[in-house]
């Protein structure tokens, strides 16, 4: 590894056994004071279908093993608070902490979806002014915030659509999806009952205009771009593409005066991201569209007073249990509220760090496309494969130097991918120390590529198998066999 670059120290790093082979009989974590009360049967007070028996072969251990044990494997974790995260398309990035503050004082954290609407006021207005926020950033004119992800968002645009058009008498079959969008497209466009049909990119990576118009038809029902600045100045075709599908009575879900925006507040709005949620992926839409929004919808009644109107006429229904996962919408709030003007700052400064990566890395990496990045910016492995080097080896070297990897595999019009986005998050600083790291990676690849193929070189584990990780997962712990039986 190049010892002048400063990559990120590791935490303690000493190889950790299961807690199960830490046990011993007799250990114990802590020690109850004697009772104080009458003793009681836990089986016959209870019954036997609220207690369950002892669990087998649980483990036995004192409280600073416990202690130590998981102090030592969260150290095992790469996390936001250690360094960045590069990772393009999934904006892992830094959730200020008075966020997760406000989502769990009382009054809010503590509230349940079932307690009457009149005691609920202070949540509901929380809802109804975030709703006014992301009224105003996307200047659209409705919103609905009960989609929990960035599929389920999707889901719901298409459906908002579909309903609309069926409305009209004319429901359509197709729609049409770039080649450059992202998977869950395909998946939404089938689940909400239409064909897909696939839209090349032209040479610059963008959407072919001209195979756009010979591919609409009165069968188009919508156009899916869910990431529009993923490889370039998409906004700049947007309109004209819009004026395209209008005047075939299609509709556009995307951005830039069009008729469907999803918001991933998860991600762009600084909320938990990862581990399978909770998230929110509220669906913003032009006045056409509202009135097939999916009930509860929140409204205003006499005196000011805020209630969920559970019954629309022509409203898509339900696409989410009560009014979205609130937990998350109450941080994305104080994160606009802490921010106010300055959230259109913290895009620009996104938009920034992308482009001054790129700039640094122009020339030790290929740059498919030469058009203007927006938050991310996407290289290929062209000139390491040379060498033999691929995307996932760049990648596995990467953690040797501090950094969690890219992201490998998409765009698909890339092969070989390097997708990264550092976020607004991100210092110059922080970012330096990337852009070095991935130059003396590429120096590597072509003067010692074997290293890079063979990396990484600091982990306690080396490359997995992780096809037969996949296929033939391993979970559940057996202990060995005794020791006496291994002897004999």
């Amino acid at each position: 590894m190049n010892k002048n670059i400063k990559k990120a120290s590791r935490h303690t790093n000493q190889s950790e056994g299961l807690i199960f082979e830490k046990s011993s009989p007799g250990k114990r974590a802590f020690e109850l004071p004697p009772l104080d009360v009458p003793a009681a049967d836990p089986a016959k007070a209870l019954g036997a279908n609220h207690r369950r028996a002892g669990i087998e072969g649980f483990p036995e251990v004192s409280e600073i093993e416990v202690l130590r044990h998981f102090t030592r494997l969260s150290t095992w974790n790469y996390a936001i608070d250690l360094g960045m995260y590069p990772l393009g398309s999934c904006t892992m990035k830094y959730n200020p902490r008075v966020n997760e503050f406000i989502a769990r004082l009382d009054g809010i954290a503590t509230e349940h979806p079932y307690q009457p609407q009149e005691l609920s006021q202070g949540c509901l207005k929380i809802l109804r002014l975030l709703e006014k926020c992301l009224l105003e950033i996307t200047g659209m004119d409705a919103i609905t915030l009960q989609p929990a992800a960035g599929a389920h968002g999707e889901m719901t645009g298409l459906l908002l659509i579909r309903a609309y058009l069926q409305k009209q008498g004319n429901p359509r079959k197709k729609v049409l999806i770039p080649d450059s969008a992202h998977g869950t497209n395909p998946a939404t466009a089938v689940i909400a009952g239409y064909e897909v049909e696939n839209i090349k990119s032209e040479s610059h990576g963008q959407i072919d205009v001209e195979k756009l118009r010979d591919q609409v038809t009165g069968d188009v029902a919508a156009l899916m771009i869910t990431n529009p600045s993923t490889l370039g100045i998409f906004e700049q075709r947007i309109p004209e593409i819009a004026e395209i599908l209008h005047g075939k009575g299609a509709l556009l879900p995307g951005d830039l005066g069009v008729d469907v925006m999803h918001l991933n507040l998860h991600k762009t709005f600084s909320t938990p991201h990862g581990g399978g949620g909770p998230g929110a992926g509220p669906v913003a839409m032009k006045k056409i569209l509202e009135p097939f929004r999916p009930v509860p919808i929140l409204v205003e009644k006499e005196g000011g007073r805020l209630a969920l109107e559970p019954v629309r006429p022509d409203s898509i229904g339900r696409v989410k249990a009560f009014a979205g996962n609130f937990g998350v919408l109450v941080r994305a709030l104080a994160y606009i509220l802490a921010y106010g003007p300055g959230v259109r700052q913290a895009t620009e400064d996104a938009v920034l760090n992308a482009n001054y990566i790129r700039k640094q890395l122009e020339g030790a990496y290929e740059l498919p496309y030469s058009l203007p990045s927006m938050h991310e910016v996407v290289f290929s492995d062209a000139i390491q494969k040379k060498n033999g080097v691929s995307t996932m080896d760049i990648a596995k070297r990467l953690i040797d130097y501090g950094f969690h990897p890219y992201t490998t595999a998409f765009p698909l019009i890339v092969p070989g991918a390097l997708m990264i986005e550092p976020t607004e998050s991100e210092s110059m600083e922080e970012c330096d120390l990337f852009i070095d790291a991935m130059k003396a990676i590429a120096e590597e690849a072509a003067t010692k590529p074997e290293i890079v193929k063979t990396a990484p070189h600091t982990t306690r584990v080396r490359r997995l198998d992780e096809v037969g990780a996949a296929r033939k997962p391993i979970l559940r712990w057996k202990p060995s066999a005794p020791r006496s039986e291994a002897a004999d």
